[in-house]
């Protein structure tokens, strides 16, 4: 019986090849944009999940209570690392510094690669798989290293690794004592080696204790067998305000963040996640089920809009006495044919499309062919697909009667299109829904980039500071300067785009009792503010050492500390006063999405971290780097030239939103092209049901246009419904996404407008082709059998 089925169902398949590849590019494409997206949400998903205490691992935070507003922080001070591990036997504790660049040699090889310090039990605790040494002691000596396989290769070739020595920023010789497997791209962490946190501690003298406001830590722990993370929330809370006499400890409550939130539940509002990317995440996921969705209707509205020409082939089975249950099983066999046609060619759409979507999302998925289960979920969601589009094609054929059939007198009647033309609506409201959502992605972004930034990006490079840069740093100064390769140099503590350390400001004229200020904090050099192109809005700059106990604030910090008359103000910081000497214009350091925070400058060159320096607009771009390449080397000979271009720096903060822009785009017109390609196939039926009617139409005169608007104007009139419904539903969801930034758009009503123009040309296009064939026919031939 099921093979009778099969062959009944590919004769008509191929019977009606026009209509059947319709149902099966449609239906493929849906498929593999589903799959895709699949595939990043489980990418998504997987971030840490290789590691096997993924689920008792958690990152120690902060919530600093400022001045009635919930911040949250991830530094942390060695203080608090300390006490976890002296008082919390049922927590496994690793300390870290944050990932950072670094030099290491060996011979002729040498590279500047980002690492980390980390404790020693920092393997044990993450479980990293190594693939030589113990986790347990290769980080015990201070002067040992681990290298991931990778970069072991590129130090020491096909040789092994283990004993021999690294260069570490020209400073220390380091023993390789193990070797890791690569890091994958799904990990939290990404680094090329690891150092002992107590080589740290040795090579800088940093010692153990102090503050609990000392914050400039990683902290991580991992709980130990039957202990609860509500039990151990409840114990570390109040933990730093035994520091009665520290008003930042006092004002803090330590927070534990599971490792199962680190990647998407990054944003904290009100000391609590609030969302990240997993907000994307669940977006494209929804976008993704719209779009197969989309694809369905497309095969439901095709079967359906067929029915008058099986009407007879059902009457006559029935006749001779198929039941109804045997013409479901005959039309459900059919759509699983389809459906399965169109897997298989989905799968090969996305094989061919992933090595693009791979470069558009910065992941390195794969299709998983040799996996069982991938192939299961694969078939299972190609059979429900097939089930609930060749449900409703199924049922109402087999409701035919036979009788009414095979005496002609069966009439669909109006009601009978009507759920086609719901599904149409459905489909374009969705397709100009994303439409929407594409333009007002891109506006926003394009918005935020032409945002002021208040300060000159352009021909702006930015060098790491190492040992041998910052102690040559005066004659490279003087260098560049003289050989005109740069017009202004200078030192800072942070990156151009960033600023890496906050603190609290505890006294100035007017504070209120119990009051701080939290503000970034920048320690930088002379010629800052010039370098960077940034504006004076008072007082002076920095003139060089005697300003140690100086600062300069943005008007953010002034307005935050109410200070009407700044210049000369003397305020404490970290117990020491300092005057203000100047105030600067407000500049995005931070997140250009945001209001710009709270800053305050200092002068001391010595915590430099980054040199600055801006082209002179006399040399052209590849010999200024070429001349720099030669003056930099002179200097720092141990390792090669290393510098960023600050502009590029800054556009890596639109990657997100790029992203976002850019899939939405590509998912809107894919939505749109299967629309479309359903609205071909009803135009096709709906000129050739009509045939007869336009042949007589144009016996008696109608003109090309008039047979064009009349076969076109349903599906206008359901493209302009489709905006309708999709108008106020874009608008809701637009506005809430919006109300994730502090410097957003303001959606116009011609968003709109577009949107829906340019839905109506589509559709125009796409059944302007049936319509215009059919006016165009000769009438002879559609009445002479008349």
């Amino acid at each position: 019986m099921l093979q009778s089925y099969i062959r009944l169902a590919w004769r008509n398949i191929v019977r009606t090849k026009w209509y059947s590849a319709l149902n099966i590019l449609g239906l493929a494409i849906g498929m593999a944009v589903a799959l895709l997206i699949a595939m990043w949400v489980r990418y998504e998903y997987s971030y840490d999940r290789f590691l096997p205490g993924y689920g008792q691992i958690y990152q120690v935070a902060r919530n600093f209570d400022n001045n009635g507003e919930t911040l949250t922080f991830k530094v942390c001070s060695i203080k608090l690392a300390d006490v976890l591990h002296a008082s919390f036997p049922q927590l496994d504790v690793a300390e870290t510094d944050y990932i950072s660049l670094h030099g290491l040699k060996s011979g002729n090889n040498k590279f500047l690669l980002y690492g980390g310090q980390v404790n020693d039990n920092f393997l044990q605790l993450f479980g990293y798989p190594l693939t030589k040494g113990n986790p347990s002691s290769v980080l015990k000596d201070p002067y040992s290293i681990v290298l991931t396989a990778n970069t072991a290769k590129s130090l020491f070739g096909d040789q092994d690794p283990i004993g021999k020595f690294v260069r570490f920023d020209n400073k220390d010789n380091l023993k390789v004592t193990g070797v890791l497997q690569d890091i994958p791209s799904n990990s939290s962490f990404s680094f090329d080696y690891l150092v002992p946190f107590s080589y740290y501690e040795h090579a800088q003298g940093i010692s153990r204790g102090g503050s609990f406001g000392n914050n400039g830590y990683q902290i991580f722990v991992r709980l130990k067998p039957g202990v609860s993370e509500a039990q151990m929330r409840r114990e570390l809370k109040d933990i730093e305000k035994t520091e009665k006499d520290n008003v930042n400890a006092m004002k803090s409550e330590v927070i534990l963040q599971p490792m199962r939130q680190w990647h998407l539940w990054s944003d904290y509002q009100n000391g609590k996640p609030a969302g990240g990317m997993i907000d994307y995440v669940r977006m494209f996921s929804i976008v993704g089920l719209l779009i197969l969705v989309i694809a369905c209707i497309n095969f439901v509205n095709l079967e359906t809009a067929r029915s008058e020409k099986r009407a007879r082939e059902v009457g006559v089975r029935k006749a001779i006495g198929s039941g109804r249950r045997d013409l479901i099983l005959q039309f459900l066999t059919e759509s699983f044919l389809l459906t399965f046609m169109a897997f298989l060619c989905a799968v090969v759409l996305a094989a061919l499309a992933l090595p693009l979507f791979n470069t558009l999302a910065e992941t390195d998925m794969r299709l998983p062919f040799e996996h069982p289960l991938f192939w299961a979920v694969l078939l299972a969601g190609a059979s429900l697909t097939a089930l609930l589009a060749g449900s409703r094609p199924a049922l109402y054929l087999s409701s035919f009667k036979p009788v009414e059939v095979l005496k002609g007198s069966h009439q669909p009647g109006k009601s009978a299109g009507l759920p086609r033309k719901i599904l149409v609506v459905v489909q374009f409201s969705c397709s100009i829904a994303l439409i929407v959502s594409t333009i007002i992605i891109y506006q926003q972004i394009q918005y935020t980039k032409n945002r002021p930034t208040g300060y000159d990006t352009n021909r702006l490079l930015a060098t790491k500071i190492n040992e041998d840069l910052a102690r040559n740093y005066p004659a490279i100064k003087q260098d560049l300067l003289q050989a005109g390769i740069v017009d202004h140099i200078t030192e800072s503590s942070s990156p151009a785009t960033d600023v890496w350390w906050h603190s609290d400001i505890k006294q100035w004229p007017g504070k209120m009792p119990g009051e701080t200020v939290e503000m970034g904090i920048d320690l930088v050099s002379d010629d800052y503010f010039k370098t960077l192109g940034m504006s004076l809005l008072s007082g002076r700059d920095f003139v060089g050492p005697t300003d140690s106990t100086c600062v300069i604030l943005n008007e953010t910090a002034i307005k935050r500390l109410r200070l009407k008359d700044p210049l000369n103000q003397v305020i404490n910081f970290q117990g020491t006063q300092v005057r203000i000497i100047g105030t600067v214009k407000d500049a995005l350091l931070g997140s250009p999405f945001t209001a710009a925070g709270p800053i305050m400058f200092g002068y001391t060159p010595a915590q430099a971290s980054f040199i600055l320096y801006h082209l002179s607009p006399r040399v052209r771009t590849p010999e200024a780097l070429a001349r720099l390449t030669e003056v930099f080397n002179r200097y720092d000979p141990s390792y090669p030239y290393d510098y960023h271009f600050v502009n590029e720096q800054y556009a890596r903060k639109f990657d997100l939103e790029v992203l976002i822009g850019r899939l939405s785009g590509i998912l809107a017109a894919l939505a749109i092209f299967i629309s479309c390609l359903g609205l071909l196939g009803l135009a096709a039926y709906t000129a050739e049901q009509r045939t007869k009617e336009i042949g007589i139409r144009k016996v008696l005169g109608a003109s090309v246009p008039q047979v064009w608007l009349l076969l076109s104007r349903d599906f206008i009139l359901l493209v302009l419904i489709s905006c309708l419904v999709a108008t106020p539903l874009a608008f809701y969801f637009l506005q809430h996404w919006l109300l994730h930034y502090d410097y957003r758009i303001t959606i116009q009503p011609l968003v709109f407008v577009l949107a829906g123009l340019a839905a109506l040309l589509i559709t125009l296009v796409a059944t302007s082709f049936q319509s215009i064939r059919a006016a165009l026919a000769n009438p002879v031939k559609s009445l002479k059998s008349e």
